[in-house]
């Protein structure tokens, strides 16, 4: 579950990455994650357990470093074990920024959940600092997490698993590579299990900045496509046998953009910033 928010205090920002984020010409997205770690005063740790390429942790420390930030590390965690290690805590303690990168979410997902790392960073999000990923990285951020799932725009019973994630909110589903990918319908069965949830659907470039007040703000070149079940009428999900296309009704969606945002709270999209004047 979600650590508690301190009593006069804010949650920092969620900051899940569709991945391929632009790291050489326009780094926007990058660069607004230094800002909400501290700008120049931002401590980020990077996490790169999602992936099994040596080099991936070593780039985002330069793009950071690159980017402005004060103080940045990179912290693999080859094992459970890693994850107790009082070092490797009290390095978690003192950040501003944690960053997960992409890769495998199973893998997160096997090596971090449960342990004291996973609690530490949820409870340093509770206390305001900034937690963000991409691609895998995202995905693990709340509390469901869709560990695999078929491609394609149809609502089908069984196309998509689940697996608990770091549970940083109960909010959101996140998936990734969203319209590259063709992944629709696997956020929508992902949704049709329980109605809950926001569906978040981010593209490749594109990030959504998720302030204290709940409200999703888009950054980068693609966009946010946001499924909403709150006024779901019915589901034939608990009637149909694993394969079958699922019936939904009533779900909403909308397509946010750079400038459009979306609030997790009252479920109310808003684009009245990217309205031209009259001429």
């Amino acid at each position: 579950m979600p650590s508690k928010v301190p009593d006069g205090q804010q949650r920092g920002w969620i900051v899940p990455i569709g991945g391929a984020e632009n790291k050489e010409n326009d780094r926007h997205i990058l660069e607004r994650f230094v800002r909400v770690s501290g700008g120049e005063a931002a401590d980020i740790v990077v996490i790169p357990t999602a992936s099994r390429m040596h080099e991936t942790g070593p780039r985002y420390e330069r793009l950071f470093r690159e980017l402005g930030a004060a103080n940045v590390s990179v912290m693999d965690f080859d094992t459970r074990r890693d994850c107790h290690e009082p070092g490797r805590l009290e390095r978690l303690t003192q950040a501003s920024g944690i960053f997960f990168t992409g890769g495998n979410q199973l893998r997160l997902s096997t090596l971090l959940g449960g342990t004291p790392v996973a609690k530490l960073v949820r409870v340093r999000n509770a206390h305001g600092v900034t937690v963000g990923g991409t691609s895998a990285g995202a995905s693990i951020l709340s509390e469901h997490m869709i560990a695999f799932g078929d491609e394609g725009s149809s609502v089908i019973s069984g196309s998509v698993r689940l697996a608990p994630g770091l549970g940083l909110t109960n909010r959101f589903i996140i998936d990734q590579h969203f319209r590259q990918r063709d992944r629709l319908g696997r956020l929508m069965t992902a949704l049709a299990y329980n109605p809950f949830a926001v569906g978040i659907g981010l593209d490749e470039d594109t990030a959504a900045f998720i302030g204290p007040d709940e409200t999703v703000e888009v950054e980068g070149s693609g966009g946010v496509t946001i499924v909403d079940g709150a006024d779901l009428s019915f589901t034939s999900m608990d009637s149909v046998n694993e394969g079958q296309p699922v019936c939904m009704l009533g779900m909403r969606l909308h397509v946010l953009v750079a400038g459009a945002t979306f609030n997790l709270h009252t479920r109310l999209a808003d684009g009245s910033r990217l309205m031209r004047p009259k001429e």
